[in-house]
C-alpha cells in the first residue's frame, strides 16, 4: 500500500471514529435522566463541527424518515456506510 492510500484510509477510519463517537454522546444525551457533565457537551459539540460539513449535504438528499413518535437520521447511516465502503475500497485499490 503506498503512502497516500494509508494517509486516506487513516483519514477516513478516523472520520468514522469521531462518527461513532457523534452516534454515541447523542444517544447517552437522549437516554440520560441526569444532567449530562460539561465535558459531553464539548465532545459533543467538536464531534458535531467535524461531521456536520459532511453529513449535511447528504442531509438535504436523503430526509430523516418519522417512525412513530421517532425520527431516523437516514443521512448518518448512509454516510458512516460510505465511509467504510469508501475506506475498503482505498486500501484495495491503494
Amino acid at each position: 500500500m503506498s503512502f497516500i492510500g494509508s494517509l486516506l484510509g487513516t483519514v477516513l477510519l478516523l472520520f468514522w471514529l469521531v462518527m461513532l463517537v457523534r452516534l454515541v454522546f447523542d444517544w447517552v444525551g437522549v437516554v440520560s435522566t441526569s444532567p449530562a457533565p460539561a465535558w459531553t457537551s464539548r465532545v459533543r459539540s467538536v464531534s458535531w463541527s467535524i461531521t456536520e460539513p459532511v453529513i449535511a449535504p447528504v442531509r438535504r438528499v436523503l430526509r430523516p424518515v418519522r417512525v412513530g413518535g421517532v425520527s431516523i437520521d437516514l443521512a448518518f447511516t448512509a454516510v458512516l456506510v460510505g465511509v467504510l465502503v469508501l475506506r475498503t475500497i482505498v486500501t484495495a485499490v491503494f
